[in-house]
């Protein structure tokens, strides 16, 4: 009898330390934190020289991270770039950008989707973007969204949010409960931060991912009266040489920092990340979290014929949103990764906004799905500080529906591989050939001195369109007064 209550006792002393050990488990696959910003440009922070804007919560996570020199959008504008991150795909792959044909498609396998089958809790709020086949985060392996949708940008970032001026944009939906005056920023943080306490709360030991997607810094220009009014008096004290604009592209680039409203919405956002790290550190989750910060593309500092009010400039860097030069496409972008990253380190690593899924995938120790991001390339190889394993990588990029009018950008093509960077404006048979490390500002095009080079890349180029498909829009035919072919493979080499 004795003996066998001691073995009962035994196998119950077995089971509880498996349980224990599968909780254990658990808790040391990491939480991820993923903070998307909506148009932030290289120099909107304070740790990449910003003297305007303040930023003191990105610019801690900077020193407590890893800061990405070489980080990039696969895309010059934000739905593109928001598809590419969330498939592990180059958007020219699957649909025309400003097309609603092949946009994300239902059940495709996103970001999200492993994470919830791995058992991870996962969490959305923003802008998605991505809807217009109603696919929404929901339907695409979030447990939870909020806020996430059609919308490209709010009407106001006042609630009501659907309120305000004319607007193109369309309604944000899940939001319509808040009160008079709040700020979208703070809203999408509470969001985030009750998601976060009910998840420590209810399921302590499941990790989770969860995915803010900020509206802001994106147009329409609105903050609260309080940091407006702090900003405007820090301008009183600024001193800029040179001039407010210069002629580029189809129009204007902006060359100073000084929309005092613009800087107020990065002031807030960057309270975001300040109070979500706060509240993770307050649940004893931040050393088991990873947090990855980013934008969609570079800040609106360019403008066409339309003499749009700007936000910012992204020099050193050439030109802005829209643009396949360095201002439109290279992103400030830092990591955390507790017990793996070092602090306060740089790193020079070539990666692009389709790296993110299988990254990520690596990070949480969970399989890789080639077949679903087909041309991200994971980049744990730089957090720890390792030999990249595809030094002779190229990355691409292909924006055929530019938007002179609005933001003075042309139809282009490019390629990055290693410290040259070519690109192609087909429509006008212009090519442009720079040693991006040298030239950070691509202001000596090299097509004529290395002609070898420049055709070895344009070469690379041309097959990478014809590999993926990649389409073109066919402008208007003058002579019969209508359009040819809505689309057209642009397989020929200029």
């Amino acid at each position: 009898m004795f003996k066998s209550k001691l073995k009962s006792l035994s196998c119950l002393g077995l089971a509880l330390l498996g349980t224990t050990g599968a909780m254990a488990k658990k808790k040391q696959q990491p939480n991820i934190l993923y903070f998307l910003v909506d148009d932030m440009g290289w120099t909107d922070t304070g740790y990449q020289g910003s003297k305007f804007y303040e930023t003191p919560n990105i610019d801690k996570l900077a020193q407590e991270g890893v800061r990405f020199n070489n980080a990039y959008v696969s895309h010059p504008r934000c739905l593109p770039s928001r598809y590419s991150i969330i498939t592990g795909k180059y958007p020219a792959r699957d649909w025309v950008p400003g097309s609603n044909t092949k946009q994300l498609k239902g059940g495709e396998t996103t970001l999200a989707v492993p994470f919830q089958k791995a058992g991870y809790s996962t969490f959305f709020t923003g802008k998605w973007h991505l809807a217009s086949n109603e696919s929404y985060p929901q339907d695409q392996g979030f447990d939870v969204n909020i806020g996430g949708g059609h919308a490209g940008a709010p009407i106001s970032y006042f609630y009501p949010y659907n309120e305000g001026k004319k607007s193109k944009e369309r309604p944000i939906h899940g939001l319509e409960d808040g009160v008079e005056g709040e700020y979208l920023t703070d809203r999408l943080t509470e969001e985030t931060i009750k998601y976060l306490k009910k998840q420590h709360k209810e399921t302590p030991n499941k990790p989770f991912l969860a995915y803010v997607s900020h509206y802001a810094v994106h147009t329409p220009f609105q903050a609260k009266k309080e940091y407006i009014q702090k900003f405007r008096k820090k301008l009183k004290t600024m001193h800029y040489d040179g001039p407010e604009y210069i002629n580029e592209g189809t129009g204007q680039r902006k060359m100073r920092q000084d929309n005092a409203l613009y800087a107020a919405m990065i002031y807030s956002m960057d309270e975001s990340l300040g109070r979500l790290v706060q509240t993770l550190k307050d649940l004893g989750e931040y050393e088991n979290t990873i947090i990855i910060l980013f934008s969609d593309n570079g800040g609106l500092s360019n403008r066409g014929t339309n003499n749009r009010q700007l936000a910012t400039t992204n020099t050193p860097l050439k030109a802005g949103k829209g643009h396949l030069y360095e201002g439109g496409i290279r992103e400030p972008m830092i990591v955390r990764w507790p017990g793996v990253t070092k602090a306060g380190t740089e790193n020079d690593a070539v990666i692009t906004g389709s790296d993110f899924f299988p990254t990520m995938l690596e990070m949480a120790n969970l399989p890789l799905h080639p077949e679903a991001h087909l041309d991200g390339k994971s980049f744990v190889w730089a957090l720890k500080s390792k030999k990249n394993p595809n030094p002779n990588r190229a990355i691409f990029w292909h924006s055929p529906t530019g938007r002179p009018h609005s933001t003075g950008d042309s139809n282009c093509s490019a390629i990055r591989k290693g410290d040259y960077k070519l690109l192609e404006f087909f429509d006008q048979g212009r090519v442009e050939l720079y040693n991006i490390k040298k030239d950070i500002s691509e202001s000596h095009n090299l097509s004529d001195e290395m002609p070898k080079k420049k055709q070895e890349m344009l070469d690379e180029l041309h097959q990478w369109k014809k590999d993926i498909n990649a389409f073109k829009k066919v402008k208007k035919d003058k002579k019969k007064g209508k359009k040819k072919n809505h689309k057209k493979k642009d397989h020929k080499k200029k």
